[in-house]
């Protein structure tokens, strides 16, 4: 799906006009990819300017910056670090009397918050982690389970994110558990014992959306659990490639969002600035091209067709889900560690 806006061509001229300036009063720390002018038009608008972008590679990293002492404004961080955060004492709750959209925010997302009433985690984007293939290599039978990752044909031809909540999410699935948050010891020995067994198969476990989308693109990956966002890209790029998200076990769904910094060195009204912007309607048609939902439940909607959600990604689907909300701290820890040492090989 490829939408060109009015909207979208403002922000663009909005960012060059400004020579690719930053506002030394917000600091946003993100994965790469999300500073996107796009994404923020009408903060460029009220300031003449993108905030500076600070990036991380996952949320491990980010904790361990944040509480060494860098103070961002504001941080996108996934439902599953959320109360790690909040537990913490880095974020703070935000005034939803000033967030321009809260009433947009759709329903099914905001059950997110364990924060006891408090809206410590605006939610902003949502999307869904399943299996991408090559379809000339690839027969589809073979992408019918989520066990195809146990397959000795695709050795060295396979890959799953380095990311603790993706691959728990497959290896739950697999297992037979969609309740990732409350997994009983049973059911996480049973996953642990099933990535043991993926582990010798894979090529490499992929950090970033563009390093999948070139394993792919090259032929080294036939088979990856990946996100939708690196379906359209892959489509875009003309890679033969299709997104299976009806595996008979199921798929996932993730939910990220902006936490306001309890120690940020900015502007405080400028961080508020920020979230409206990012679930401003005019970031609606940006994200979803980009292979994100928008969290504005009204503007997606308005705006966003089934054909440009299936195009996405992130079509209406008839399999098991698991939903990768916030857990307990000690949960995500023991899967942490325990991820860590699959990785190694043990």
């Amino acid at each position: 799906m490829r939408i060109v806006t009015v909207a979208s061509a403002s922000a663009l001229a909005l960012a060059a006009a400004s020579a690719m300036a930053q506002d030394s009063q917000l600091t946003v720390f993100d994965y790469a990819g999300f500073e996107l002018p796009e994404y923020h038009e009408t903060y460029i608008a009220l300031h003449g300017t993108s905030p500076t972008f600070t990036f991380f590679g996952d949320e491990d990293e980010a904790f361990q910056k944040v509480t060494s002492g860098f103070r961002p404004d504001v941080t996108h961080i996934c439902a599953g670090s959320v109360n790690k955060w909040t537990e913490a004492g880095i974020i703070e709750p935000w005034d939803t009397s000033r967030l321009t959209w809260y009433d947009d925010l759709d329903a099914n997302l905001m059950g997110t918050d364990t924060s006891q009433g408090e809206a410590y985690f605006i939610p902003t984007d949502w999307g869904s982690t399943a299996i991408i293939y090559n379809p000339d290599e690839v027969p589809a039978e073979d992408v019918a389970s989520l066990q195809v990752f146990k397959d000795p044909k695709y050795a060295g031809r396979m890959t799953v994110p380095y990311n603790v909540d993706d691959t728990w999410a497959l290896a739950f699935l697999a297992t037979g558990t969609t309740d990732m948050a409350h997994a009983t010891d049973e059911q996480i020995d049973a996953a642990a014992d099933w990535l043991r067994e993926v582990h010798p198969n894979l090529r490499t476990y992929w950090t970033d959306p563009a390093e999948l989308a070139q394993l792919v693109a090259t032929g080294e990956i036939l088979i990856a659990w990946a996100w939708n966002e690196t379906f359209p890209t892959l489509v875009e790029e003309g890679v033969p490639v299709e997104f299976q998200r009806e595996a008979v076990e199921g798929s996932s769904v993730w939910l990220c969002g902006m936490v306001n910094m309890a120690n940020g060195a900015g502007d405080e009204q400028r961080a508020y600035d920020y979230l409206n912007a990012f679930l401003d309607p005019s970031a609606t048609v940006p994200l979803v091209e980009n292979g994100y939902g928008s969290a504005n439940a009204t503007a997606m909607a308005d705006q966003i067709s089934e054909e440009d959600l299936e195009a996405a990604g992130l079509g209406h689907i008839d399999v098991p889900i698991a939903a990768q909300l916030p857990m307990s701290q000690e949960l995500r820890e023991r899967l942490a560690e325990e991820f860590e040492l699959i990785k190694s090989g043990f």
